[in-house]
């Protein structure tokens, strides 16, 4: 199992990206929950994307039968060579607690250059709603 979707720059990609990722784990047979956090993952790194790299981004989702392990990887690649670091706000800040949450809800998660660009990941443990 494994699919993968181009998103353009641009805020409404977030939302696109969301629902293609239920759908794509829904067909896969996974459970809620995973779709619940898998979803709030590919929300965050979407996001993250299309703010700070401001390039077109590719959303891989690849099940746990590619996959070492029993887990669904999640990528988001785009054109941007800067790594994303988890900074700290003040807990007043609007905003920059998406890596942490990433973080949180992932089992594994990381960063690959690409070329001029780099992939962001995330591993989360795959549960089947079979």
């Amino acid at each position: 199992m494994h699919d993968r979707i181009v998103l353009h720059a641009e805020p409404s990609s977030v939302g696109a990206a969301r629902r293609w990722c239920a759908r794509t784990l829904e067909r896969w047979g996974a459970s809620g929950q995973v779709v619940d956090s898998a979803c709030l993952v590919v929300s965050e790194l979407v996001t993250n994307a299309v703010l700070h790299a401001g390039t077109s981004c590719e959303l891989t989702v690849t099940g746990p039968a590619e996959v070492d392990g029993d887990v669904v990887r999640i990528e988001v690649a785009d054109g941007d060579p800067g790594v994303p670091v988890a900074k700290r706000y003040d807990i007043d800040a609007a905003s920059g607690r998406g890596l942490h949450l990433v973080e949180a809800l992932s089992d594994r998660f990381g960063t690959s250059p690409l070329g001029a660009g780099k992939s962001v990941w995330c591993e989360l443990a795959w549960e089947s709603s079979r």
